[in-house]
């Protein structure tokens, strides 16, 4: 069996181990010698496997104390989307454009459901975070926390805990890459009145309203990537 092939296969194997075992993250796993013998393969297999499931944070090992099931979190999802969306915008492609409407897609999709049931506490929550980007926009800024927080409680009630983790890792990539290419560029008063229509159509429970205020979030962020786009052009 091929070297790499060996290794997948051997992921494969300790990751239908954690579904056998029902096993949680934190939980600890078999020890490597244990693992060997478990899975009938040598040494170096189950080392190379576990260094593989650790990128992508199915598990964690901590050396001197084991090798635990990991956080299973987006994050090799999230640097692997910002770092291709990178590379392909120094080639001249649209992949920031790309990230951004895949966001939008998935915002705008559900920002009309949200309306139709938001409960009381979530829109204390955005009403409060909407107040805080008022006072961070009249001192130049909305820090990007605040506006992460917003479309995290934004969605909350829709109860699906995989959407609110996917909706944060294209929120993320998207952060990321902007900063790596120094695209600060964003009137802070403009981010906060977006948002603030936002809540606004919530608060009376107008689902085509949120949608489209949703959708005028964007267009200022679509501008501003046309903007950055068209001066990287003419400084060429």
């Amino acid at each position: 069996m091929a070297r790499g092939t060996m290794s997948e296969d051997v992921q494969a194997q300790i990751k239908r181990l954690i579904l056998r075992r029902k096993l949680v993250p934190g939980d600890p796993l078999p020890t490597e010698a244990e693992l060997v013998e478990l899975l009938d393969v040598s040494r170096n297999s189950v080392r190379e496997a576990l260094k593989a499931l650790q990128a992508m944070r199915i598990v964690e090992i901590r050396h001197g104390f084991g090798t635990y099931v990991g956080t299973l979190t987006l994050d090799p999802l999230v640097e692997g989307i910002a770092f291709r969306a990178a590379v392909r915008h120094h080639q001249g492609e649209a992949s920031l454009y790309e990230l951004m409407e895949v966001r939008e897609a998935l915002e705008a999709g559900l920002v009309a459901s949200v309306a139709r049931g938001l409960p009381a506490e979530d829109l204390a929550v955005l009403r409060g975070l909407v107040d805080r980007m008022e006072k961070e926009a009249a001192a130049g800024r909305v820090e990007s926390a605040t506006d992460r927080a917003f479309h995290l409680a934004l969605y909350r009630s829709l109860g699906n805990h995989l959407l609110s983790e996917v909706l944060d890792a294209f929120w993320d990539a998207l952060r990321r890459v902007r900063k790596d290419l120094d695209d600060s560029s964003q009137d802070p008063e403009v981010t906060w009145r977006q948002h603030q229509e936002i809540v606004t159509a919530l608060e009376t429970g107008d689902g085509d309203r949120a949608v489209e205020a949703m959708h005028r979030h964007f267009d200022g962020i679509r501008e501003r990537l046309k903007d950055a786009a068209q001066s990287r052009i003419g400084a060429v």
